[in-house]
């Protein structure tokens, strides 16, 4: 007679193991298309600004990680990912020297301060962004028009600037970006150029088309929790609608709110971060509104033309009281004995 013995092991039951050099690197490799739009955009400077600030995250990373080399390096793709995606963040023309420090920042202050990789509370990246906006705000807001005659032959000046003198003009610089065209001189842009890229901004800025597919691509992997874009998005539509059917002329389309900026980017890549994004749905779908309403209240009334940044840096402070605040079944127990727990 046949074994038919039961075999109980303990949990978690997982069918297909995933470690986290390998969904690190499929979101790097989900990023390609945009780098490369990026790169067919703007340049040689665009591959230049995204080698500095990936070099400058891998170098500071493998610095830190001193004695404990072996227990945490570089080949969990977690920094090549924080360099792409803060390069994806700047202007093309941005000074070399200075993206290089804002990789650095990236990673001392965004992830190492924390006690590393799974620990941080806010997206390193943006950590990197934001410091470069806060010491750098002429540089990081000055825009190079995009599809500029032989771009793959010369380098933007400016990207080229010697630390801490006044960067170099270039030569085709736009003064404003589609979101601070409307916002200041109520400017619209065609929504097919927003979509498939064909205006000036940040790097990660310019194709939204490309950044939706790299989502889905990671959506259907299930290595992003699909409710955050979902939310963050359907959060400035909803609102934006609501304020264009009001009155058009002040307010921009929801289109155009949707694709323009760094919404698309941020949305899927930056506020979807695992380490800094609530674990609970309930505490995901409040996250995502949070963001998808300080996006629309500072793109809108605030001083700045984007709030990207500042909404998902907020909701990375916020996901913690979260998950404090809001209850977590534990697998295998019902709710009402964990309750009786509690108490």
């Amino acid at each position: 007679m046949k074994d038919q013995t039961l075999q109980i092991r303990t949990s978690p039951h997982l069918k297909r193991p995933m470690a986290t050099n390998t969904i690190m690197l499929h979101v790097v490799l989900s990023l390609i298309p945009v780098m490369a739009f990026a790169v067919y955009s703007f340049g040689i400077t665009a591959l230049l600004l995204i080698t500095t600030t990936t070099a400058a995250c891998v170098a500071t990373e493998y610095l830190l990680n001193g004695k404990e080399r072996g227990k945490q390096n570089i080949k969990d793709w977690s920094a090549v990912l924080t360099g792409v995606l803060l390069a994806l963040t700047l202007p093309p023309g941005f000074p070399l020297w200075m993206a290089f420090v804002g990789g650095m920042i990236a990673i001392a202050l965004g992830k190492f301060v924390f006690g590393g990789l799974g620990q941080n509370l806010f997206n390193p990246a943006l950590v990197g962004r934001a410091m470069l906006q806060a010491a750098f705000p002429v540089a990081i807001t000055t825009w190079t028009e995009t599809l500029v005659n032989g771009r793959f032959s010369h380098i933007i000046p400016s990207s080229l600037t010697i630390p801490f003198l006044e960067p170099i003009k270039a030569d085709a610089v736009s003064g404003a970006t589609p979101l601070s065209a409307f916002k200041f001189d109520k400017v619209s842009t065609e929504i097919q150029d927003l979509a498939f890229g064909f205006t000036s901004g940040s790097l990660g800025e310019t194709c939204a088309f490309l950044i939706v597919i790299g989502g889905v691509y990671l959506g259907v992997r299930k290595m992003l929790n699909w409710r955050i874009p979902v939310g963050i998005l359907g959060t400035v539509a909803t609102l934006t609608t609501i304020l264009y059917l009001s009155d058009p002329v002040t307010y921009p389309s929801p289109w155009m709110m949707l694709f323009s900026g760094g919404l698309m980017l941020g949305a899927v890549y930056m506020a979807t971060d695992m380490v800094s994004s609530p674990l609970s749905t309930i505490g995901i779908w409040i996250y995502s509104f949070v963001i998808g309403l300080l996006v629309v209240l500072i793109r809108i009334w605030g001083g700045l033309p984007e709030g990207v940044m500042y909404a998902i840096l907020f909701g990375n402070a916020l996901a913690p009281i979260l998950d404090k605040s809001i209850p977590h079944r534990i697998y295998g127990m019902s709710s009402k004995n964990q309750n009786k727990n509690r108490a």
